[in-house]
């Protein structure tokens, strides 16, 4: 398998394990509390996801021909916390996801050295897709932790629980030796 195939792939996947781990938080409040702001300067979850989303359909749409930061978009209206329902939320998770993914899905290998812009910023494709990597993960990681600390009840846990690292390990290392990516076995696990 060529590198930039072997990119791909990875990439994909580690999008994929990303939103599932969000989901899986997301999954775990009340809808209420998806609205839980706890200070002027805080975001709640629907508002770092009415973020994401944002950020996603401005990135992904057009991906190869047009700027990254799309004219239409107007980034500051998405920290406003003005969303209602836990469907509309979710709604604005998947429309952001569905256009990351179109867009992936399309992709070509070769393509993968093209330069594309940011905000007339050059990048090639495969840092663009970096800094995504980078970036919605670092979103994320916010909806795990806010979603832990406003879960009224037992927190599942979202990969190794606590106190549970040495069973963890001696499971892994109890089986050969394998070349594959790290979420092939996380995302069996979520589904």
């Amino acid at each position: 398998m060529s590198a930039n195939i072997s990119y791909l792939e990875s990439a994909k996947k580690q999008f994929l394990y990303y939103k599932m781990l969000g989901e899986k938080a997301i999954a775990q409040l009340e809808p209420e509390q998806l609205f839980i702001a706890v200070n002027e300067d805080t975001n709640s979850i629907a508002t770092i996801i009415k973020h994401i989303s944002g950020n996603m359909l401005s990135r992904w749409t057009d991906f190869l021909t047009s700027d990254g930061e799309k004219e239409w978009r107007n980034r500051d209206s998405e920290f406003e916390n003005d969303l209602t329902s836990k469907e509309e939320v979710l709604q604005l998770w998947n429309k952001g996801w569905n256009c990351l993914e179109n867009a992936l899905e399309n992709l070509k290998p070769e393509q993968l050295s093209e330069i594309i812009y940011i905000r007339n910023e050059g990048h090639t494709v495969i840092e663009a897709i970096n800094r995504q990597l980078a970036h919605y993960p670092y979103h994320i990681g916010q909806i795990v932790f806010y979603a832990k600390q406003l879960k009224n009840s037992e927190w599942n846990s979202l990969s190794i629980p606590k106190n549970k690292s040495g069973n963890y390990n001696a499971e892994k290392f109890a089986k050969e030796k394998e070349i594959k990516n790290f979420t092939d076995d996380e995302l069996k696990r979520f589904k």
